[in-house]
């Protein structure tokens, strides 16, 4: 039976790589798998999913108003699908994650989220509120704040390194913009 997994995390957890490890799994026992990344994200290009540590798949990439059903339905219909492996999930509309609800409960193929849980805020994505309530499984992966706390927030730091406060949720970067670190330095720097 298929479920619907959110797999969480701040940043430099190893999301993207324990995706394409999922999806390397499953091809390895020749089963299909279907990797979808947000058109937003293009760090790695256009239609990649990349992690860090260097390895990476190409993805069909989708945007915020696209029906994910009927664009898992179609790549079934073409070849047969055993899971779908959505990369920065965060980035989902409310919608989006109905709809891989209904590809889970209708179509019955898995389908594997893996994204933040908040933004340089604190505060939760839209996608990511609505995978940790409707979601059959959650599992958190862990990284380690600079204190060697576990780190479960994420800052955002401007071009000088200091950290930024204020401002669109959505601003789209690396190591370069953002800082995995736990909760007690995350009020430090941004509540304090």
């Amino acid at each position: 039976m298929a479920q619907l997994y959110f797999y969480y995390s701040a940043m430099n957890a190893g999301k993207s790589t324990s995706l394409l490890q999922s999806s390397y799994n499953y091809r390895e026992r020749g089963m299909n798998t279907l990797v979808m990344t947000p058109a937003i994200d293009d760090r790695f290009g256009v239609g990649k999913v990349a992690s860090r540590i260097g390895l990476e798949s190409e993805a069909l990439i989708f945007h915020g108003d696209d029906d994910l059903v009927q664009i898992i339905n179609d790549a079934h219909q073409q070849q047969f699908l055993h899971c779908v492996l959505v990369d920065e999930s965060q980035f989902l509309s409310k919608a989006q994650v109905k709809q891989l609800a209904y590809v889970v409960d209708k179509l019955d193929i898995p389908v594997l989220c893996y994204g933040l849980r908040t933004d340089f805020q604190g505060e939760l994505f839209s996608g990511s509120q609505y995978l940790l309530a409707w979601a059959d499984k959650l599992v958190e992966l862990k990284t380690i704040c600079f204190c060697g706390r576990k780190a479960n927030m994420v800052i955002r730091r401007d071009s000088e390194g200091k950290p930024v406060r204020e401002g669109a949720q959505v601003a789209i970067g690396g190591n370069e913009s953002y800082e995995s670190v736990c909760r007690k330095h995350f009020r430090e720097l941004i509540w304090d």
